[in-house]
């Protein structure tokens, strides 16, 4: 295919302004959907950087498709920004843990295409975390090692770092995110969620999903392809001990 040099400079243009920001709006984002030539090269310029374009309404989004894009927040950054100086990578791994489980709790449990829910509170979202991780300690150790390997999760450190925060103690009247709290922790996570436009709080303790994390849910986090079975170990393993109970 070829294309005119100005759809190549405007195409660059507008690429350029993605990679900065993450994100185009107005008369940028409708030129990405409406003039092909743009659109074909803004995704061919995605695609070498391992990232793609997503639309959520009036806005297109610069996606990072892995941990090997550029556009990748990097461990070190989220420790910086979000976690502290004191923290650990098993912080990271609670992290991402808890965000699966706050979107599969609006999915029931990645069961369904479309939300079921409006927005869940930090004490659900406590209490769904507590049953995750009371699902990965009734594996033994031997099977967590190779788990771990499977699924590249360090799960025995999730669990060990989830047990250390304080739940006789937890309280949100005052988030800095440093207080060795399950409430507190949780509610970093949102802050981390909510700087890439992820979830929203709506109200006291209250969050709820964007439709960008919608857009990425429904293109992403339901094919194995991506979540590399995660979802299906996090969530299967207690629905196969209820099967078994019935019997």
């Amino acid at each position: 295919m070829r294309f005119e040099g100005q759809d190549v400079e405007q195409a660059f243009e507008l690429y350029r302004e993605l990679a900065l920001k993450g994100v185009i709006t107005g008369d940028k984002a409708n030129t990405f959907k409406v003039n092909e030539n743009v659109y074909t090269l803004i995704n061919q310029f995605a695609d070498k950087m391992d990232a793609d374009c997503l639309t959520v309404g009036q806005e297109v989004h610069l996606i990072p498709r892995t941990k090997f894009s550029p556009f990748h927040v990097s461990n070190d950054t989220i420790k910086r920004q979000f976690l502290g100086s004191k923290s650990s990578n098993s912080d990271i791994y609670l992290m991402y843990l808890c965000s699966i489980i706050l979107i599969g709790s609006f999915y029931n449990s990645y069961q369904s295409n479309e939300p079921t829910l409006d927005f869940i509170t930090y004490e659900v979202w406590v209490q769904q975390v507590n049953e995750r991780i009371e699902s990965l300690k009734a594996h033994d150790e031997e099977q967590l090692e190779k788990l771990e390997k499977e699924y590249s999760y360090r799960w025995s450190t999730i669990i060990e770092k989830w047990e250390t925060l304080d739940e006789l103690k937890e309280s949100v009247t005052k988030q800095t995110g440093r207080t060795l709290s399950r409430l507190s922790f949780i509610d970093t996570v949102r802050r981390f969620l909510a700087e890439f436009d992820l979830v929203e709080l709506i109200g006291q303790n209250e969050v709820t999903l964007t439709e960008k994390t919608k857009v990425i849910v429904g293109r992403y986090f339901m094919e194995r392809e991506f979540n590399r079975g995660i979802l299906e170990f996090l969530y299967d393993f207690e629905e196969k001990e209820e099967d078994h109970a019935s019997y």
